[in-house]
C-alpha cells in the first residue's frame, strides 16, 4: 500500500503542472492562436515567482508566501504572453516563429537578471510549503493517505483550475465565443464578436496559467531555480494534442503522462518494477517515447480548431 501512496503522490507532482500548462495552451489554441511559447512562459513565471520567494522568505513563509508567488508568476506569465499575442494577432506574424522567439528569450533573460541580482544564475529558496497532512481530511481511510498527506497546496489549485476551465470553456458565453473564434472567426465576427479581443484574452489566460505552472513545477521538485523547466512546456503541448484540445481529455492525458514520468524518475524505488530487466536509460526515455508514439497516431485524427494558426484579417471574407 505504501508503494501505491508513493506512486500517487509522485504522479500528482508531475501531472499537476502539466495539467495547468496544457489547460492554458487550450485557451490560446481554442481561440485560434498557436502557443508553442509555453516553455518560455513557464520559465518567466517560475523565475519571477521563485525570485519573489528568495527575496521575501526571511519575512514570510508557508502557504501565504507561496500563494503570493503564484499570483506574481501568473501576472508575469500573462504579461509576457502579450508579446506573442501582439506579434500573432496584430502583426500577423508566423505564430510558430513568434513562440520560438519567446522560448529562446526567456531562459537568457532569466539567467541575465539572476546574475545581476545573485551573481549566479541559480536562485535558491527554502521550501516551507510542504503540507504533511490536511486536518480532518487526512483522517479519511485510504483517500486521506492518498490525497491529503504529504502534498502541496498547488495540487488542489491545479484541480480547481481544471474545474473552472472546464466550466468556462463549455458552459459560458465567453467559452462559446472563444471556441467560435477558433473554428469560424468570420462567422463570429459577423454576429458582433470581436475576434481580436477574444484571441488576446485566450493568449493572456494561457500565459497566466503557464506562468503559474512554471512555479508549480519547480517548488515540489527542487530548492533552486536554474532557468529551466526541463522541457515541461513542450510536454504540455503534447498533452494538449493528446487530449485533442478538450479539457476532460487533457485531464486524463496529463495524469497518463504524469504516471509515465513517475515510472521514469522513480522506477528504482518501486518494488515490482525495479526487478524488471530494463535499463535506466529506457525508463528515462519512456515519457518522450510515449509522446512520439501518441502524436504519431493522433495526428491522423486531429480535432484541432479549424482556424488555428491562421491570422484573422477583418477585411477578408
Amino acid at each position: 500500500m505504501d508503494t501505491i501512496y508513493f506512486i500517487t503522490q509522485q504522479t500528482m507532482s508531475f501531472a499537476i503542472p502539466l495539467l495547468i500548462v496544457a489547460i492554458g495552451g487550450m485557451f490560446s489554441e481554442r481561440s485560434g492562436t498557436i502557443n508553442i511559447a509555453l516553455e518560455g512562459i513557464m520559465i518567466i513565471g517560475a523565475f519571477s515567482g521563485i525570485l519573489f520567494i528568495n527575496q521575501f522568505e526571511d519575512t514570510m513563509s508557508g502557504q501565504g508566501l507561496l500563494l503570493l508567488a503564484l499570483l506574481i508568476a501568473g501576472v508575469t506569465g500573462g504579461l509576457f504572453s502579450l508579446l506573442h499575442a501582439f506579434a500573432s494577432i496584430n502583426l500577423k506574424a508566423d505564430q510558430t516563429i513568434s513562440g520560438t522567439a519567446l522560448n529562446l528569450f526567456a531562459p537568457a533573460f532569466a539567467i541575465f537578471v539572476a546574475r545581476m541580482i545573485q551573481q549566479t544564475q541559480q536562485i535558491p529558496f527554502t521550501n516551507t510549503f510542504f503540507i504533511k497532512e490536511v486536518p480532518v481530511l487526512s483522517s479519511i481511510p485510504v483517500i486521506g493517505d492518498l490525497f491529503f498527506k504529504n502534498v502541496y497546496i498547488t495540487t488542489y489549485i491545479g484541480i480547481l483550475i481544471f474545474i473552472i476551465s472546464y466550466i468556462v470553456i463549455n458552459k459560458t458565453r465567453f467559452g462559446l465565443r472563444l471556441r467560435a473564434c477558433g473554428e469560424h472567426p468570420q462567422a463570429a465576427d459577423s454576429v458582433g464578436i470581436n475576434v481580436y479581443k477574444i484571441r488576446y484574452a485566450g493568449v493572456f489566460i494561457s500565459g497566466v496559467l503557464a506562468g503559474i505552472g512554471g512555479i508549480v513545477f519547480v517548488v515540489p521538485t527542487s530548492t533552486n531555480f536554474n532557468a529551466t523547466v526541463a522541457g515541461y512546456g513542450f510536454l504540455a503541448l503534447a498533452v494538449l494534442i493528446f487530449g485533442q484540445w478538450r479539457a476532460h481529455r487533457v485531464f486524463v492525458a496529463a495524469f497518463f503522462f504524469g504516471i509515465m514520468k513517475t515510472l521514469s524518475s522513480a522506477h528504482s524505488t518501486i518494488p515490482f518494477i525495479k526487478e524488471l530487466p530494463i535499463t535506466n536509460e529506457i525508463y528515462k526515455m519512456l515519457p518522450y517515447l510515449i509522446t512520439l508514439i501518441a502524436l504519431t497516431f493522433l495526428s491522423k485524427n486531429s480535432q484541432a480548431p479549424k482556424a488555428i494558426g491562421i491570422p484573422y484579417d477583418k477585411g477578408s471574407r
